[in-house]
């Protein structure tokens, strides 16, 4: 091939990469929003998508639900799933305000202890299942109930922690060099997974379990380990949002996170993941994560659904339907494949 076609080629591989795809949509989708998202609502104010603090908003709420879609990417590239992350959210949060409130811990050391706590959690999930060999799906079923169980059992429903010190409100609710203090804590961890993923042997052999677990055996992978080592990952940084959604709401609740699963889920199989595990890319898991986001808030600025009053319901309704979009996309080429094969045998 010509220098001219070599050119051509890595062209066309760049532009038609999911990746770049997803940033179009991306991009129509926000300025959609832009467009058509200003109006006035029922109290006299302008709600506008395009504003600097509307864009700012946007960084704040979705800071959690990225954490936990990108806790979740190594998961899923070794074929696995974690539907309780968002209930590990929601318990090391009443964890950390019971440490801190009632067991008179500083912030650091109830942060501290409600890290450790989200670890143990995500090591739940690994026993489980990498020593029982039980289906992650099960399992983590399983402890999506026991989590968010506990966490109502701790403040029997009722008790909610607040009265936070102004430092650690600082993490949630200010700003740092310009931009939402969370946001610098969201990129320094989505960097430091993205290197993991892409960057180290570790996030080969993700990708090398996900497609075969028996080939990766046969090459000399610890297989439970590293699928134990992801789980502990997860309920790790399930833990760090936590912290980071007490900061921003100034307060810990038992149903904290509630939902956030499915969001950080479709983010991740949004983001071009397959959900049978082995290729999938952070970047993606980014890009998902933005388009969650804007659809989210952007859905609020609009006239209709302001004057209905269903921003929510929109919101689950059309990120349960993105999900399902998502899913069928990574099957239907296995599908297509399938057919073509016997119909060339026929």
């Amino acid at each position: 091939m010509n220098a001219s076609g070599s050119h051509s080629a890595g062209w066309k591989s760049v532009v038609l990469r999911y990746e770049t795809l997803l940033f179009v949509v991306l991009v129509a989708e926000w300025f959609f929003f832009y467009h058509y998202g200003t109006t006035t609502n029922r109290r006299g104010t302008v709600v506008g998508f395009g504003t600097l603090d509307r864009q700012f908003d946007i960084l704040r709420h979705s800071c959690e639900i990225g954490l936990l879609a990108l806790a979740l990417t190594p998961v899923i590239l070794t074929a696995g799933i974690d539907l309780s992350v968002g209930s590990l959210l929601g318990l090391c949060a009443i964890l950390f305000g019971k440490l801190w409130h009632d067991g008179g811990l500083s912030i650091p050391a109830a942060a501290a202890l409600t890290l450790v706590a989200g670890a143990l959690g995500g090591g739940l999930n690994a026993t489980l299942i990498t020593r029982l060999r039980l289906p992650p799906l099960i399992v983590t079923l399983g402890t999506y109930s026991l989590f968010r169980g506990l966490a109502e059992a701790i403040t029997h429903g009722a008790v909610t922690y607040t009265d936070f010190p102004a430092g650690f409100l600082f993490f949630g609710q200010e700003r740092w060099l310009g931009l939402p203090t969370q946001a610098w804590l969201f990129a320094l961890v989505a960097a430091a997974i993205w290197l993991l993923v892409h960057r180290t042997t570790w996030g080969r052999a993700f990708r090398t379990i996900g497609f075969s677990p028996e080939g990766a055996r046969y090459a000399g992978l610890p297989v439970e380990r590293r699928v134990a080592q992801v789980y502990v990952l997860a309920g790790l940084i399930a833990a760090l949002a936590a912290l980071i959604y007490t900061a921003r709401l100034g307060q810990a609740k038992a149903d904290a996170g509630t939902g956030y699963e499915l969001f950080a889920i479709t983010a991740v199989v949004l983001g071009g993941t397959s959900i049978f595990g082995g290729r999938g890319s952070v970047t993606g898991t980014l890009l998902g994560v933005a388009a969650i986001a804007v659809l989210k808030n952007g859905l609020a600025c609009l006239p209709v659904v302001i004057r209905l009053n269903a921003a929510e319901e929109m919101s689950g309704l059309l990120t349960g339907a993105l999900l399902l979009l998502a899913l069928t996309g990574s099957v239907l080429p296995k599908l297509w494949s399938s057919f073509r094969s016997r119909h060339r045998r026929t």
